[in-house]
C-alpha cells in the first residue's frame, strides 16, 4: 500500500494532461466522500438541531437570499 509520501510524489511528476484526468477524478472522488458523510450524518440526526434553526429562519423571514 502506497502512503502519503508515495502518493504525492506520483501526483507532483504526472505529465500534464494526467495531472488533468487525476484532478478530475479526485474532485468528483472528494464530493462524493462529502455527500456519504452528509447523508450519513442526516440519517444519524446529528444535522437535525442545525436544519430546525435553519427552517425557523426561513419561516420567520430572516433567511438571506444566496
Amino acid at each position: 500500500m502506497m502512503i502519503t509520501q508515495e502518493l504525492k510524489n506520483t501526483v507532483e511528476n504526472l505529465p500534464p494532461d494526467e495531472l488533468l484526468q487525476f484532478s478530475e477524478w479526485f474532485e468528483e472522488f472528494m464530493a462524493d466522500q462529502w455527500d456519504k458523510k452528509i447523508e450519513t450524518d442526516i440519517l444519524a440526526g446529528r444535522l437535525d438541531t442545525v436544519g430546525k434553526i435553519a427552517d425557523n429562519e426561513f419561516i420567520t423571514g430572516r433567511a438571506k437570499p444566496l
